[in-house]
């Protein structure tokens, strides 16, 4: 194998013995324990005799708790008390189930936690019973996954690309899984960028890093990678959390190998499960999915919301069911250090939604309101589309912190970097473009010089926010008692409950015949106002109707008032202006009309010039009024093309005229 780039591919060929037995979309759960398996068997070779070795020494000294001095052996967070290893394993055909089972038990906790999740022995036992077990064991002992051949690193790709094809094979979605190495890359030296020369840099150092949805770990081992390029002597902790079994299990398998701590890999739904309930952190990466539901924890997250409001992780808002993004970066900020600490800085990728959704006064707004207002959001970095494996939507980093530098306090950086990307030779999945390391360079320089440029903009916060001011016009009606509109009339609901009953029997009988006989006094009343005069002024039609009905005896109670005042009334520009009980104006609804007024501008000063002139008679209902934010990335870097001379286009067409003629002339010739 000329280099570990081939060899997701020598595993994957372990499919050809499953087909057949297993569904195409089954493969993964073979192939991925596997995997695993090789790894952690191979790491642990080197040191095997020396833990069989301990193990007899330590019960002759009656010792109880074997686990950290067989750990110090291993030099990992794992061990294997069986006598088997991968090869010996195959070496024994006719016992090779019951062994390997028996093999899988005796690693300790940690391990063994990891090739449950996966749910190994199950897929064991069904090998075994189709007769593919040796087979396959035969393969995996064929491949050299020791750390001197293959790094951590490199295995990390590996995982990820076994994952892609899994995810390929299984019709999900393999951006669920992992992000892009180069889109990781990008990230983390922003998140990094502020910090690099002085602090990051300085001995001894201890940093925390985060990821709540962590999938295989990429952001996790990417970040920490960086770190360890810039100061070697760091000391790097990891945490994170993950909902997909086979995801969780190899993320923990792969911190297992590096070193970290197992117990901070947590299995479980960020939201309802928070596996950190107490904890922050220095730095956190996240790729959320995008547009995803939380209908499953909508329990948990409205109860928090309810009950601890702001000192809860939901308190600011929540967003739509039908996409959690925002609730990710919410549950990150609650993790936020406190500035006395240090602060935290995060970044996390989103689609365009989170950019814009929601009106003023929604739960989308009030969270963009309530990160900007507490003066979190740094820069927001546009991706080119076709990033991402499951999708070729365009994307966005969000770089947020509670410890702004001082010529960034205030300040919202948007960096547009969708030109800046090379074409893959071959695409995978919907992921047809990748970032150079000149593109992350060039990125990252944008981002750390904070200059305004064609492709950097710095705005104040106050600019990404307005008033919605909702715009009354006055309610003005005619009324007229005709054929037509008595007919409209029998269609109101207040009319037509007056023949209805809730009662049953006799008593409904009497009811409903009662009602019918007032609706026919009612009608007979309307039908002795019937003319072809036009009332344009309300109040003075309402004297009429009254005296009407008080001459004829016939009861008319509010709601049946209201009906007919609906039933016999047009809108009517001529008319006069209906007024409520204390002399004001009514508003028409239908006339309603709303106006975003950025939070800079004077509302009444906007009003009287972009609405007045228009509609002279309007007015602002102040108690209406709600601030909103929104973020609209693309129109500040949008590029006025303007249209193409008449006469260029002219040309063009003739020319085409020409080409087709020419063309025509060829076919009926045969040439």
């Amino acid at each position: 194998m000329q280099n570990f780039r081939e060899m997701p591919n020598f595993i994957w060929s372990v499919a050809d013995l499953l087909r057949g037995d297993y569904k195409q979309s089954d493969y993964g759960k073979v192939i991925l324990p596997f995997t695993v398996l090789r790894r952690l068997d191979a790491v642990l070779k080197p040191t095997k005799q020396q833990v069989l070795e301990k193990i007899d020494q330590l019960k002759t000294m009656n010792v109880q708790n074997l686990e950290p001095v067989l750990n110090r052996i291993t030099g990992y967070e794992f061990h294997n008390t069986s006598k088997y290893d991968v090869e010996s394993l195959v070496a024994d055909q006719d016992n090779l189930a019951a062994n390997l089972i028996a093999y899988i038990n005796a690693f300790s906790p940690n391990a063994k936690d990891v090739m449950d999740y996966f749910g190994f022995v199950t897929q064991i036992e069904r090998l075994d019973r189709s007769n593919l077990l040796y087979q396959v064991m035969q393969k995996f002992a064929a491949i050299d996954l020791h750390p001197d051949r293959i790094t951590n690193v490199e295995m990390g790709y590996i995982f990820e690309e076994l994952i892609r094809k899994f995810a390929e094979q299984s019709n999900e979605t393999a951006g669920e899984h992992f992000t892009p190495r180069e889109v990781i890359r990008l990230m983390t030296n922003l998140i990094f960028n502020e910090d690099g020369s002085h602090d990051l840099t300085k001995e001894g150092i201890v940093r925390t890093i985060y990821d709540p949805a962590c999938g295989t770990g990429g952001m996790l081992s990417v970040s920490e990678e960086y770190l360890a390029e810039l100061n070697p002597d760091a000391r790097v902790r990891v945490f994170g959390q993950e909902l997909n079994p086979e995801s969780y299990a190899i993320c923990k398998a792969d911190m297992l190998l590096k070193g970290q701590k197992p117990s901070q890999i947590k299995f479980g739904n960020s939201f309802s499960e928070d596996g950190f309930r107490k904890e922050t952190f220095d730095y956190m990466l996240s790729n959320p999915p995008f547009g995803v539901e939380w209908k499953k924890t909508e329990k948990e997250i409205r109860d928090e919301a309810d009950t601890l409001g702001m000192n809860g992780r939901f308190g600011a808002g929540l967003p739509r069911i039908s996409d959690g993004s925002l609730l990710f970066l919410q549950h990150m900020l609650s993790k936020m250090k406190p500035v006395s600490l240090n602060g935290s800085r995060l970044a996390i990728v989103f689609n365009g939604s989170p950019l814009f959704s929601g009106g003023a006064d929604s739960g989308e707004s009030n969270i963009r309101k309530w990160i900007i207002e507490n003066d979190w959001l740094e820069a927001i970095v546009g991706l080119p589309d076709q990033l991402f494996y499951n999708t070729g939507i365009s994307t966005y980093i969000w770089v947020l912190t509670n410890r702004k530098s001082p010529e960034r306090k205030g300040k919202i950086q948007l960096i547009n970097a969708t030109h800046l990307y090379q074409k893959m030779r071959k695409s995978l999945g919907n992921k047809r473009n990748e970032l150079s390391a000149e593109d992350i360079a060039e990125i990252t320089r944008m981002h750390g010089e904070f200059q305004e440029t064609k492709y950097s903009k710095i705005f104040d916060n106050e600019d990404f926010g307005f008033r919605r001011v909702t715009v009354e016009r006055p309610l003005r009606l005619n009324f007229l008692v005709s054929d037509e509109r008595l007919a409209r009339l029998q269609e109101e609901r207040a009319f037509q409950n007056l023949a209805t009953s809730k009662k049953r029997g006799t008593a409904g009988d009497v009811e409903i015949k009662a009602g019918k006989a007032q609706q026919e006094a009612i009608l007979k009343v309307l039908e002795g106002m019937r003319s072809d005069l036009l009332y344009k002024n309300r109040e003075e039609f309402v004297k009429v109707l009254k005296k009407a009905f008080k001459a004829s005896g016939v009861d008319l109670g509010a709601p049946v008032q209201k009906a007919i005042l609906s039933a016999l009334s047009e809108r009517d520009e001529t008319a006069d202006i209906c007024k409520d009980a204390k002399g004001n104006a009514e508003p028409d609804a239908d006339l309603r009309d709303a106006e975003n007024v950025p939070l800079k501008e004077d509302i009444y000063e906007y009003f009287e010039r972009e609405v007045k002139p228009f509609v002279s008679d309007a007015w602002i209902d102040e108690d209406k009024t709600k601030v909103g934010y929104e973020i609209p990335f693309t129109r500040h870097f949008y590029e006025y093309t303007p249209m193409r001379p008449l006469n260029v286009i002219s040309e063009d067409i003739k020319s085409l005229e020409q080409d087709i003629t020419s063309l025509l002339q060829q076919s009926i010739l045969g040439v």
